[in-house]
């Protein structure tokens, strides 16, 4: 399992760097440390390496759950943001769900399992009257993943995402009035320091995880 998971973070890195295209083994294998051998006997191929990276996307990102619904959107967006500046793996499944071969290759489920997290939280939001009355979930949840997708290739692309999430915190204070109701609104913590504090916990649940697996393996 660490091997696999060191062959991952290396192959992450790769493609975030170069893109799935550029990308080659000997690069990964150079980054990991490791044998073709090694490699081959978790991954036969790069594509199968594009999979396994993109697999993970959802194991990566730890939220706990709130009892509003829309305080745990915020909060997954947040902790998205501060673990693709973080976390090679997060990065990478960002640039490859939006690479135009790996789309050929994979079809758009790393897109749409992002639209339907944020579908499912807004419509237990809107079941709770969190949302205003005309919101649809499955619409609004459609917009909000494509505007956030667009802030981080932005911040990508100006500052190598050094304000990811001041321009995350910006976005949700500029969408979340128009779908929120105003006590719900106000109860809402979307701060910059939110993101670092949940990202924090995030890392650590996530090692966490990875350690009580390696665990039982072993046991």
């Amino acid at each position: 399992m660490r091997t696999r998971l060191a062959i991952l973070t290396a192959a992450a890195s790769v493609f975030d760097e170069y893109g799935y295209d550029r990308a080659t083994i000997g690069e990964i294998l150079a980054r990991a440390g490791l044998t073709k051998g090694a490699l081959y006997f978790h991954f036969p191929s790069k594509a199968a390496l594009a999979e396994g990276v993109l697999t993970q996307q959802f194991s990566l990102i730890s939220v706990e759950p709130s009892s509003c619904k829309l305080q745990q959107l915020v909060d997954t967006a947040l902790t998205v943001a501060y673990r693709m500046r973080h976390d090679p793996l997060v990065s990478a499944v960002a640039r490859l769900s939006l690479d135009q071969d790996v789309r050929a290759s994979f079809g758009t489920a790393a897109i749409t399992q992002w639209i339907d997290a944020s579908s499912y939280l807004l419509t237990e939001a809107k079941k709770q009257g969190e949302l205003l009355p005309h919101i649809v979930p499955s619409e609004t949840a459609w917009q909000f993943s494509a505007a956030w997708t667009g802030v981080q290739v932005y911040s990508q692309i100006l500052s190598q995402r050094e304000d990811l999430e001041e321009r995350v915190v910006s976005l949700l204070r500029h969408l979340l009035p128009s779908i929120a109701v105003p006590a719900v609104l106000a109860s809402l913590e979307i701060t910059a320091a939110r993101a670092r504090e949940l990202g924090a916990r995030s890392d650590t649940r996530v090692q966490e995880e990875l350690a009580g697996k390696l665990v039982a393996v072993a046991s």
